[in-house]
């Protein structure tokens, strides 16, 4: 179970890529992931990823993939869930270090 906001955990691996699984509230740190894609699943409430350009907003079942090098902040008014899909070792801040940094947790 995901008990703590903006704490990732792997529900599985599929070839190089883990699929994580997050319970998100507020705003979270600008960042970019150099090396990889990021996929957003949003299963439940509401999640905007913001962008320098523009804001993706994502009720259920809307997917969005921030593409490598793409600064973006995640920002959830209320509790969101929400699968992740990125290659195997990603921080969740990326190039963003600092205390919202947090190592992908095992479900379970």
């Amino acid at each position: 179970m995901v008990s703590e906001y903006w704490q990732p955990h792997r529900l599985t691996t599929v070839n190089d890529y883990d699929v994580k699984v997050v319970k998100l509230e507020g705003e979270f740190v600008w960042h970019t992931h150099p090396e990889t894609d990021e996929l957003f699943l949003v299963v439940r409430g509401d999640l905007t990823i913001q962008l320098r350009d523009r804001d993706v907003r994502l009720g259920p079942n809307d997917v969005f993939v921030v593409p490598k090098g793409v600064e973006h902040c995640p920002k959830a008014d209320g509790e969101v869930h929400a699968i992740l899909f990125e290659i195997q070792g990603t921080s969740n801040t990326g190039d963003a270090e600092g205390d919202r940094t947090s190592q992908t947790h095992e479900l379970g």
